[in-house]
């Protein structure tokens, strides 16, 4: 299936109108704050300027919010999950199933986001750690970690072996228009934590 990179917050409903209920349920929480709409990595971007806090996402299975420093939020409720435990440092992802779900703890989200927010202005942040490069990145996947990053945060985060997948799968396509493509695909798949070829596994 061929991903369709949106434009706008709207465009991004309609592409997942299988969860359109949700991601507008969801939308409308954060516009009743100060935060910022945006799209960014094919996703709806939530923060203050650069700083970006949070964004909705849509599976196939679930509707998720990701709390990019996720891991400062108190968390009583147990809701939020790490995509990749041991890994993950900074972000925590709630994934809700259907929009009586949402409806249901609509408090607790309002109170988590409210919560981030004031994590944010206490300048709660976990630091981004350089490391040398292990693997050879292609040249639109260098570019695309380069200018995001909270993508880079979550590609660093994969196992090596998962972020050689993901440069050879782009490497691989002999065709210019080919690796745009592809690296439209992997770009949902690597914030999500998740490789390349983790459903044949």
């Amino acid at each position: 299936m061929k991903l369709k990179k949106p434009k706008s917050v709207e465009e991004y409903i309609e592409i997942n109108e299988h969860y359109g209920k949700e991601l507008s349920f969801l939308r409308a929480l954060m516009m009743s704050t100060d935060l910022e709409e945006s799209v960014k990595w094919m996703f709806p971007v939530y923060g203050y300027g650069k700083k970006n806090l949070m964004s909705l996402c849509a599976f196939k299975d679930y509707v998720g919010i990701w709390f990019f420093q996720g891991v400062f939020l108190e968390d009583k409720k147990g809701v939020l999950q790490n995509a990749q435990q041991g890994k993950t440092k900074a972000m925590r992802q709630w994934r809700f199933k259907n929009i009586d779900e949402l409806k249901k703890h609509k408090s607790l989200i309002e109170a988590y986001i409210l919560e981030a927010i004031q994590n944010h202005n206490d300048g709660k942040e976990v630091p981004v750690t350089k490391s040398k490069p292990t693997v050879i990145l292609p040249d639109l996947l260098k570019h695309e970690l380069s200018n995001n990053k909270n993508l880079k945060l979550a590609f660093n985060q994969l196992s090596v072996s998962k972020q050689k997948e993901y440069c050879d799968y782009i490497s691989n396509a002999k065709r210019e228009e080919t690796k745009k493509k592809r690296l439209l695909k992997i770009l949902p798949m690597i914030m999500e934590g998740v490789g390349l070829n983790d459903r044949y596994k």
